[in-house]
């Protein structure tokens, strides 16, 4: 029992000392330290973050292979490798908790570790032998999860906003056409929840449409300083280890492999500094949340009744609404 328990594991040694690693796992020694010492929510990165790590390891990859800096051998593999983590490969093995230390340096080289075992196996070699493909040497040639880490950030808010933002304009659309559909409704307007003057249900609806449209480009709007990347200020920002020609390379690398339109930045110490962005980001999405708190609380209140309430709305019935009251129907999609 002793020995099977042994042979499941493989050592892998760092300038801490040696670990044992899951003798099938793609992850290596470092990975394993930090499931160690982070055993906190059990929730793993958003794999729209992991993507966008993967996409700045082919891009590298791409880029140094093409400038001479990385053995061709060694970096199609590299590339290939992230090729097929991009395809849906490997995706359980990305297994550092969210909640990790500083700067992400843990989920970081969980990625260039799970990349390099790929790629050494591609190569016939054994996994955790990294004088074949090195996860930091090769993988991450010319990076720093102080470049790698903000950059990736940016792209995964990027890449997870597309979506929002068209539900937005989309339901922004389908406020407008109620809003002509309810145009000759008449109801009484209200103030402190008390009756008021005389207002069009069509009016109401116009109000809706507008806020979530002025949402949507604000969240836009915010976008725009995300899209100005750090990646190449290695370290610190000054690019130590790095090709003159790299970054501006990997970023149109990036922009094509992503097609947002990215930019290299032009002060990279403020880009791989700076939360700015993102707490601008944070604020626009705070915004769409207001909005919509407010609007699905008003379209509950009309709804409210069915014979005691406002019942100036009807709302679709998703599902019945009580456990002890049949008939009852709840607004559970606004709720």
């Amino acid at each position: 029992m002793n020995n099977e328990r042994i042979d499941s594991f493989r050592i892998e040694k760092d300038y801490l000392g040696e670990m044992r690693v899951p003798k099938d796992a793609y992850y290596g020694v470092q990975t394993a330290r930090a499931i160690e010492n982070f055993p906190i929510s059990g929730q793993s990165s958003q794999p729209v973050f992991t993507t966008s790590i993967v996409q700045i390891k082919k891009a590298a990859a791409m880029v140094h292979v093409e400038i001479g800096c990385l053995d061709s051998r060694i970096g199609n593999m590299i590339i290939l490798a992230c090729d097929r983590i991009l395809n849906g490969e490997f995706q359980d093995q990305f297994v550092v908790d969210v909640y990790q230390a500083g700067a992400g340096t843990s989920h970081h080289m969980n990625v260039n570790e799970v990349i390099a075992n790929i790629a050494i196996e591609m190569l016939g070699g054994v996994k955790g032998d990294y004088s074949v493909v090195h996860p930091n040497d090769h993988v991450n040639y010319g990076q720093s999860t102080n470049d790698v880490y903000p950059t990736a950030m940016r792209m995964a808010a990027l890449q997870s906003s597309k979506k929002l933002i068209k539900n937005l304009y989309a339901l922004t659309e389908t406020f407008n056409q109620k809003a002509k559909s309810f145009d000759s409704v008449v109801k009484s307007g209200r103030t402190h929840l008390q009756d008021a003057v005389p207002i069009r249900v069509g009016q109401e609806f116009s109000g809706y449409a507008a806020s979530l449209l002025k949402a949507a480009r604000g969240i836009e709007r915010a976008s725009e300083s995300l899209k100005d990347l750090g990646i190449g200020g290695s370290a610190v920002g000054t690019g130590i280890n790095t090709h003159p020609a790299y970054a501006g390379k990997v970023v149109e690398k990036i922009r094509k492999m992503t097609n947002l339109d990215l930019k290299e930045s032009k002060n990279r110490f403020e880009s791989m500094q700076s939360n700015a962005p993102f707490v601008e980001f944070s604020g626009a999405l705070r915004t769409v949340s207001v909005e919509l708190i407010r609007i699905a609380n008003d379209l509950r209140l009309m709804n409210s009744g069915p014979n005691t309430g406002l019942g100036e709305i009807n709302l679709p019935a998703a599902q019945p609404g009580s456990s002890i009251m049949p008939g009852k129907v709840n607004p559970v999609i606004p709720e």
